[in-house]
């Protein structure tokens, strides 16, 4: 691991951490970043070996999202025709929503000092987010004049309702953790101190279980969304059909029955 790394990426047993690694934007989503994310996704997918991915970012903040001076200077992407903004986000920041919802294991969003505009977006594509007391949330896209383009839209309404969404689109405030929790924005808030400590615990007991039967899960909840429930029933009987023929199936069952730790091998 490299210091020098946009993404860092650490495995510890079953759970990866990938670190945004540029703290002097504040982990603002720069091209580099977008590259080094969605390869570990990729990578993520191919390995069998990891159950859980915290994500979480380097020095005082979780994400800073776009780069402001970008936009003031209209330099890199904001320096660009109307065609080329629309294509540089579809191949750009927008590879960040598509691979985290395609991302076969349980993510964690390990969400320290600032999560702002595309980087509040980017906590809520995790399955759950662990705040900081510290931590503050905004989807701030107005008060930069500017509309919600790696998926907030999307992912806002599903975490929030569309009411809190609306609200936090409208006025771009700043959502502390005690508010972020009674709205669900947070699914639990820790002490900024112990908040890798608490994140990785659950990582861990969720990287525990059976891999096949752990991924069949969550893309069993994700397809759910736009799945009629016969169409979902269908799905899950396929998926039953797949498991119940695995060696890890069977182990859990019995170790169950033996009172003991289950030793599963992924396959």
């Amino acid at each position: 691991m490299s210091d020098s790394e946009a993404v860092t990426y650490a495995q510890d047993g079953g759970v990866v951490t990938l670190t945004l690694n540029e703290p002097e934007t504040r982990n603002a989503i720069s091209p580099a970043i977008v590259e080094a994310l969605t390869a570990a996704c990729d990578r993520v997918n191919k390995d069998m070996s990891v159950g859980c991915v915290v994500i979480t970012g380097a020095g005082k903040s979780f994400s800073s999202g776009g780069n402001i001076k970008d936009m003031r200077d209209r330099i890199g992407l904001f320096g660009k025709s109307p065609a080329e903004i629309r294509r540089g986000y579809q191949h750009g920041i927008q590879r960040i929503p598509m691979a985290l919802h395609e991302i076969e294991v349980p993510t964690i969003a390990a969400v320290n000092g600032h999560a702002v505009g595309a980087g509040c977006d980017l906590s809520l594509m995790c399955d759950i987010r662990f705040a900081s007391d510290d931590a503050e949330f905004a989807e701030s896209f107005l008060r930069v004049g500017l509309v919600s383009g790696d998926g907030g839209a999307w992912f806002l309404p599903r975490v929030v309702g569309l009411s809190r969404a609306y609200e936090m689109t409208y006025t771009g405030d700043f959502i502390k953790a005690a508010k972020a929790l009674e709205w669900g924005l947070a699914s639990y808030v820790v002490p900024k101190e112990k908040l890798m400590e608490e994140a990785a615990a659950m990582a861990q007991r969720i990287a525990a279980q059976p891999p096949h039967s752990l991924r069949l899960c969550k893309k069993l909840i994700r397809e759910g969304h736009a799945m009629t429930l016969g169409a979902s029933l269908e799905m899950a009987a396929g998926m039953q059909a797949q498991v119940q023929h695995t060696h890890d199936q069977h182990e859990a069952v019995v170790a169950f029955f033996e009172k003991r730790k289950p030793k599963f091998i992924g396959s």
